[in-house]
């Protein structure tokens, strides 16, 4: 009698190199995990400068050069309010498609809002309230203007957006998750907070370049008044500048203890504005021909993660999350 043969154990061999298999495949894409601001305590001391209440969850804050109005991007319902920062007051509202996290200035008059969750770019007029909105990629996080294009980054669809002066839109592929964008002449520098680097892009040729490193957690990046860029290394507690050319490298790193988190740039006072999100602080950073140097750190609002600076005047301005407030920091 010929013996019957086994089932069980080839199903059980099949279903662990199936098993083996599916891992092989995910890994690629988990990778590190993306960092994220501190949960801010309590305030314990009163923060510095004039506070102008804001009408629901602030985050996103940019000024305006050329009129001098700041947008704040408030939640429920999404809207930009325009406040007059030397008055102290909100001038107008105007009605977004989703709530935003990190606003940009553009061409005069203008300011960049990346719609996540409506997959848009919005372009704001901030004197008339007038908008144009482009579709971009998924969840578009950040947005910069690069050789008299908009990159916007496409945080969960891996991928930048150049949309052209005509309108027309050019999708490139990044690391995971592209959380952060800077100029840097006909460059883009871009954040893949899911891979925890830097990657340049020629933004005329559409084109990818190179990819460093850069630290345990990175999530904000500002472009430098010498052609370099700041990255801040939020789960690393640093900021970390890099030289664009003729090679993308690391050229100096600065602790900065406290979770930091927004970031702004005065290059004609030669200074840098940082969050310290786990502290409710945000600390004045000298550059200087090497590494940037802290200067001090002053009390903030609860939940500091938005920062911007008037280039005009100096002024900071630091948006809290919890609850809507803005703070003017006079230089």
């Amino acid at each position: 009698m010929t013996p019957r043969r086994s089932t069980w154990l080839p199903l059980v061999v099949l279903v662990a190199l199936l098993g083996g298999l599916v891992l092989l495949l995910r890994s690629p894409s988990e990778g590190p995990k993306a960092a994220e601001p501190a949960q801010s305590p309590a305030i314990t001391a009163r923060p510095a400068g004039r506070l102008v209440a804001l009408p629901g969850q602030a985050e996103g804050v940019a000024v305006d050069p050329a009129s001098g109005l700041a947008a704040i991007a408030v939640s429920r319902p999404p809207r930009l309010v325009v406040v007059d920062p030397a008055r102290g007051r909100v001038v107008r509202s105007v009605a977004l498609p989703s709530f935003a996290r990190h606003l940009q200035p553009g061409d005069p008059g203008e300011v960049l809002v990346p719609a996540e969750q409506a997959n848009a770019l919005v372009r704001v007029d901030v004197r008339s309230g007038a908008t144009r909105q482009i579709r971009v990629g998924e969840h578009p996080h950040d947005a910069a203007l690069v050789a008299g294009r908009v990159v916007a980054g496409n945080e969960f669809g891996d991928s930048i957006s150049i949309i052209e002066p005509g309108g027309a839109v050019r999708d490139v592929r990044t690391a995971a998750q592209p959380g952060g964008v800077a100029a840097g002449g006909t460059l883009a520098a871009v954040v893949a907070v899911g891979r925890h680097v830097l990657e340049t892009y020629d933004v005329p040729r559409a084109l990818r370049l190179e990819r460093v490193p850069a630290g345990r957690g990175p999530t904000h990046i500002a472009a430098l008044p010498n052609g370099r860029v700041v990255v801040v290394d939020t789960a690393g507690d640093a900021l970390l500048v890099f030289g664009l050319r003729p090679h993308l490298r690391l050229v100096a790193r600065t602790k900065l203890a406290g979770v930091p988190y927004g970031i702004a740039v005065d290059a004609a006072r030669r200074r840098l504005w940082v969050t310290l999100t786990a502290e409710n602080r945000v600390a004045e950073v000298a550059l200087t021909g090497g590494a940037p140097r802290l200067v001090r750190t002053l009390p903030t609002v609860r939940q500091p993660n938005g920062i911007a600076v008037d280039p005009r005047t100096g002024r900071v301005l630091i948006t809290g999350r919890e609850p809507g407030v803005l703070e003017l920091i006079e230089p």
